[in-house]
C-alpha cells in the first residue's frame, strides 16, 4: 500500500477541508474511496462488482446483498450529518 500525504489523498489544512467536504455527498464519495479503492466489493461474499441503487447503497451482482458505504462503521445509521462527523474527526 502506497503512503498516503495530504493534499493527495487528505486534505493537508482546513481551508482545504471545507473544499473538499462541502456536502455529505463529497464525504461519501471519500468514504467509498477509501473502502473500496479499485471499486465495490461485496462485504457478505467477496464478490467484486454490483449496482448502486437509487438509495446510495450498493448491491451485490453475486449474492444481491445490499449494504452502504457507512455500514459497519462509526457513521452506520447516524442521524449527525457527515460533514458534522467529519469536521469532529
Amino acid at each position: 500500500m502506497e503512503r498516503r500525504s495530504a493534499g493527495i489523498h487528505y486534505p493537508g489544512s482546513f481551508g482545504e477541508f471545507q473544499t473538499w467536504f462541502q456536502s455529505d455527498a463529497d464525504c461519501l464519495d471519500y468514504l467509498e474511496w477509501l473502502r473500496w479503492p479499485s471499486g465495490f466489493v461485496c462485504p457478505e461474499c467477496g464478490h467484486a462488482g454490483g449496482w448502486r441503487l437509487g438509495d446510495g447503497r450498493f448491491m451485490c451482482t453475486d449474492c444481491g446483498n445490499r449494504t452502504s458505504v457507512t455500514a459497519g462503521t462509526i457513521f452506520d445509521r447516524t442521524r449527525t450529518p457527515l460533514t458534522v462527523w467529519f469536521a469532529a474527526w
